[in-house]
């Protein structure tokens, strides 16, 4: 399983936009966008995400499940559950503009 929010992170790490993500994948750019703007967990057919992680795969991600180790090395990130008395907000986050 891949979340929209993985989905968008990989695309991010890898540098490249959704159309490129699209020819990797052999989707469409609509698809890659209609996955993109899910909410938790990517639905569609399998054969379209089998494409989709193969992409990924083929271009250095890993997707870690949750609660999973992670078995490659190299760098990389991950989201911490948030404790039940904090959550971040996106728009808490700090912008990236030299702060």
């Amino acid at each position: 399983m891949i979340t929209a929010a993985q989905l968008r992170a990989a695309r991010a790490l890898l540098g490249i936009d959704q159309r490129r993500l699209a020819e990797l994948s052999s989707l469409s750019v609509p698809t890659i966008q209609r996955m993109e703007a899910s909410d938790g967990v990517i639905r569609g057919n399998v054969d379209s995400l089998m494409k989709l992680v193969g992409a990924l795969d083929s271009a250095g991600i890993e997707l870690i499940a949750e609660n999973a180790a992670s078995q490659g090395g190299g760098r990389g990130i991950r989201l911490k559950a948030p404790a039940e008395s904090e959550t971040v907000a996106p728009a808490s986050l700090p912008s990236g503009n030299g702060a």
